[in-house]
């Protein structure tokens, strides 16, 4: 397959979603010192040190299987720049608070990533966190306004069953059928091991009593080295920044908005355990809050219970007392997955199968081996909150890895069919568009090749 059709499907990929990857090599955009302006599309510009943190961007995420020359990168750029121009001509409309929603879960990804925000915002070279911000809007504005774009250009667009069928064949007769990787579905039962209404109240008692020495004057923040079992609570001094649309637990937010500043809120309960919390700053739609978590200890004699029974379910499904799905119902104390039958949601994907080759390396060796219908041994697991449980897996299905056949695989290749048309109706958008918009390259640059007349020279 030629490299140039390696890079197109790669590049449409990288257009249009929305990656951390992709914005974290953006947020210096600002911060460079001016090194040329390779191309003017419209009002949007392209530096020449865009092409090279996009073509590093392509490289890593490929692998380093895809190597992109400098006049390639730019016209991808080009062609994003074309986009986004045009939208605003369009009128297209990307509300604030989208993009600040979207602002917000970036900055969580960052103070995950470097362990605290702070910590990310010196990495990247930014003043503070409102230069920050500033800049990830900026960049997730015009994602989300090339995505809708594409959107409006290729709404009408779709695919019947005789294209399909004719595409599919066109893949055939080049020998260029896909290869699709095993995927499964899998499903699950799952019982928590709940801690003792002993053990909640001696939890809740401590909060109380380190409550009433830190509102004597001992340090929220030692108090918080000392007992917290939150392994961020060192980092930055355990600070969070809060908004009603960041990605945090519920009750955390609702708690923090509900305080002034200074105070200390009385225990309260999540799925990660009892927490007490102090309000630090209040900046507007954001507060700036640190938490003291405790956790209740679960004892032994309630984990061996609670295996046992998971035990005791698994041997009555095998046994025909009762469906999968009926004990599910019954059973499941997992909130995810209870409701639709066990069935485990793909976080990356949003759907019900996970690639095989690329799950955790975990699960990948509980799974492996089984065949459609099987179950997993029940084994011990714990969440990011720290829930203890006792689980098993079903193998609901399995598609293991083959080369694309138009039956088994018509809703994948009618996906393929209708990406590839809409790629066309872009392409062609993008060449009618080209002629009357304003598009200064520079000199650095007249020597490439494009595919489009981005030149704008006569005859082509």
């Amino acid at each position: 397959m030629p490299q140039k059709t390696i890079i197109s499907k790669y590049t449409k990929i990288f257009i249009t979603a929305v990656l951390f990857a992709v914005t974290s090599l953006q947020l210096n955009a600002q911060k460079v010192k001016i090194d040329g302006v390779a191309v003017v599309i419209g009002k949007n510009i392209v530096l020449d040190s865009d092409i090279a943190k996009f073509k590093q961007e392509v490289e890593f995420k490929s692998e380093g299987k895809i190597k992109i020359s400098d006049c390639e990168m730019l016209e991808e750029l080009m062609e994003q720049k074309l986009l986004s121009h045009h939208a605003v001509i369009d009128s297209i409309t990307v509300l604030d608070t989208e993009v600040n929603s979207k602002v917000d879960r970036s900055i969580q990804f960052f103070a995950q990533e470097y362990g605290s925000i702070d910590k990310a915002i010196a990495a990247y070279g930014f003043n503070d966190l409102d230069d920050l911000k500033s800049e990830l809007f900026n960049v997730q504005k015009e994602n989300a306004l090339i995505e809708r774009e594409q959107q409006k250009i290729t709404e009408k667009v779709d695919v019947t069953p005789e294209e399909v069928r004719l595409y599919f064949n066109g893949l055939k007769e080049k020998g260029d059928l896909p290869e699709f990787t095993a995927e499964i579905e899998l499903a699950q039962i799952v019982l928590n091991a709940e801690p003792t209404e002993e053990e909640n109240n001696k939890v809740i008692a401590q909060l109380n009593e380190i409550r009433t020495e830190i509102l004597n004057g001992a340090s929220f923040r030692m108090k918080a080295i000392i007992n917290s079992k939150d392994p961020g609570v060192t980092q930055d001094g355990g600070r969070i920044q809060v908004t009603k649309e960041a990605n945090l637990i519920k009750e955390f937010k609702e708690v923090s908005f509900s305080l002034e500043k200074n105070e200390i809120s009385e225990p309260f309960k999540t799925l990660f355990g009892y927490h007490i919390i102090q309000v630090h700053e209040i900046k507007g739609n954001t507060r700036v809050v640190s938490h003291i978590l405790l956790q209740p200890e679960i004892p032994e004699s309630r984990l061996t219970e609670t295996r046992l029974k998971v035990e005791e379910i698994k041997n009555d499904i095998k046994a025909g007392k009762l469906t999968f799905e009926e004990a599910v119902k019954k059973f499941s104390d997992d909130k995810d997955s209870k409701n639709n039958g066990g069935v485990i949601i793909n976080g990356y994907t949003g759907e019900t199968k996970f690639d095989l080759t690329r799950m955790d390396p975990a699960m990948y060796a509980r799974v492996n081996d089984l065949k459609k219908g099987e179950f997993t041994d029940v084994f011990y697991d714990e969440a990011r909150g720290g829930e203890k449980m006792y689980k098993f897996i079903l193998m609901k299905d399995r598609t293991d890895t083959h080369t694309a056949d138009l039956v088994d695989d018509y809703v994948k290749i009618q996906a393929l069919a209708l990406k590839k048309k809409k790629e066309e109706v872009i392409e062609k958008w993008s060449n009618d568009k080209i002629k009357d918009t304003y598009i200064k390259l520079s000199s650095d640059y007249k020597s490439c090749t494009f595919n489009k007349n981005w030149k704008k020279e006569t005859g082509k």
